[in-house]
């Protein structure tokens, strides 16, 4: 029998809903949730969420009524199955949802899960897992594509938070096809466990090449999960159809019990399936196809210039690429350098979903066609923070050089054997215009050479040995290492 204080939110949601003239269905399209939802929420079979309530309360216009009650209820979080007898088992996903964005190329993946803790212990981790097949159902054909072009950290340009904090996060598994990494509540500047009886969001996105990933997503249920929903966007002239299935431990692929609503968003075709309290161990297998115009087999394959042409960048025989990039006035031009780092790591997004960086890799400005004296640096290490370098001059060498291997995105069909300073020190400009010098060796030291070169106009070829000259990218071997130091 429903207690008092546990029915009010239900009764006030209702009543609300009733003054604002909306029906279940409306409150539903206004909450992006099912409307049967709506019909847990007033029957006191669902409490919700913090987040759904104050999101209520909002859409309701009931100026805190909603909140208030949602409050004064008893938690009803608890999960319906046997108590979990371990931090990690006694999380409860009140809200599961995932968003899959295609542009035409990549595919971008945001993960979203409101998470209440259960149980006794503080939870400090979550496990998350990240699964790719180009070739469902020929295991052969995947093994071979994925020995030759394994998935990576650096290319899945991996990020997640817990409501505002960033999230640190260590890799349990790093295979071909298949990643998973602890996702930390804690980075280098705090600490965030959820303790019993709290909630929090968390969010993590990762972006992976159509080459790599197959027509296909699939959500497995291996915690107490309330409300799952997946949303799936495309550009509505491939014409995707979407369908899907289920199954679980004990039950073969069937149907899913309700078909995914398609939605036209301008020139999107956005397909949503929700389903609530789904069980244990249950996997939900959604599916498309898209409409191409030549079939995959017969697609001629781009050269490795074509694809960076593709991705907005300048080639070699650009003026721009000969000139010296102009330095900017800092602070006073903090504003217009701070737009040219968005638009160089927006244009570093495109390429790693275009190739593998073992080595690390950097983009100069005038390489998109902006002649300022700006370069963002992506070292290799998985994680690690992009070096921005604003008005960067070389204020020292050390006369120790080495030899390796270098690529240019502006010419990438070669390679060149190019000498290097193994170490050097940079003078460069915070936005706000502080004067600064950073030290750089070894490998950090030749690609952060290799963009201040750019801003002044100089090309590796130019810093080769005399009667040396670069190879093909078919006959270089070091594709995806990183280079080594004795």
């Amino acid at each position: 029998m429903e207690s008092t204080r546990g029915a009010s939110f239900a009764a006030e949601v209702k009543r609300f809903r009733t003054i604002r003239s909306l029906s279940k269905a409306a409150l539903a399209r206004r909450l992006s949730v099912d409307p049967s939802y709506v019909s847990h929420l007033e029957g006191g079979r669902e409490r919700g969420s913090s987040q759904l309530a104050r999101r209520l309360d909002t859409v309701l216009d009931a100026g805190g009524a909603v909140w208030r009650a949602w409050q004064d209820e008893p938690s009803a979080t608890s999960p319906r199955s046997e108590k979990p007898d371990s931090p990690a088992a006694a999380l409860l996903v009140l809200e599961d949802d995932a968003a899959l964005t295609f542009d035409g190329t990549t595919y971008h993946l945001r993960m979203r899960r409101w998470l209440h803790n259960t149980g006794t212990e503080p939870v400090t981790r979550y496990l998350a897992r990240i699964a790719v097949d180009r070739h469902p159902g020929e295991p052969e054909r995947s093994n071979e594509l994925y020995r030759s072009r394994p998935l990576t950290f650096d290319e899945l340009q991996l990020t997640a938070h817990c409501g505002d904090e960033p999230m640190t996060w260590t890799v349990k598994h790093d295979r071909d096809a298949f990643k998973e990494v602890w996702l930390e509540f804690a980075n280098a500047r705090t600490r965030f466990p959820l303790y019993p009886g709290q909630e929090t969001e968390i969010t993590y996105t990762y972006s992976v090449s159509e080459a790599l990933w197959g027509r296909w997503f699939q959500r497995a249920v291996r915690l107490p999960t309330r409300e799952l929903s997946v949303s799936l966007t495309f550009p509505a002239a491939l014409q995707p159809t979407v369908w899907g299935t289920e199954s679980s431990l004990t039950a073969t692929f069937a149907p899913l019990r309700t078909p995914a609503e398609r939605t036209e968003q301008g020139e999107l075709a956005v397909f949503t399936w929700t389903t609530l309290d789904p069980p244990l161990h249950t996997r939900f297998r959604l599916e498309w196809n898209l409409r191409t115009d030549t079939p995959e087999e017969s697609e001629p394959v781009p050269t490795p210039s074509t694809l960076m042409t593709q991705a907005g960048i300048v080639q070699e025989g650009d003026p721009l690429l000969a000139s010296t990039a102009q330095p900017f006035d800092l602070p006073s031009e903090a504003e217009e350098a701070h737009t040219v780092v968005r638009k160089l790591k927006e244009g570093i997004a495109r390429v790693r979903a275009l190739h593998t960086f073992g080595k690390g890799m950097g983009l100069a400005a005038p390489q998109i066609n902006i002649g300022r004296a700006a370069a963002v640096v992506v070292p290799p290490d998985a994680g690690a923070e992009p070096i921005i370098l604003l008005n960067p001059t070389i204020a020292e060498a050390s006369a120790e050089l080495d030899r390796q291997y270098e690529g240019c995105l502006s010419y990438f069909d070669v390679r060149g054997l190019v000498p290097r300073p193994l170490s050097v020190v940079i003078a460069h400009t915070d936005l706000d215009g502080t004067p600064r010098l950073t030290r750089f060796d070894h490998g950090l030291a030749r690609l952060v050479l290799h963009e201040v070169d750019h801003l002044h106009g100089v090309l590796y070829r130019d810093r080769m040995d005399p009667d040396t000259e670069p190879i093909t990218v078919d006959e270089y071997r070091g594709t995806g290492e990183n280079w080594t130091y004795s």
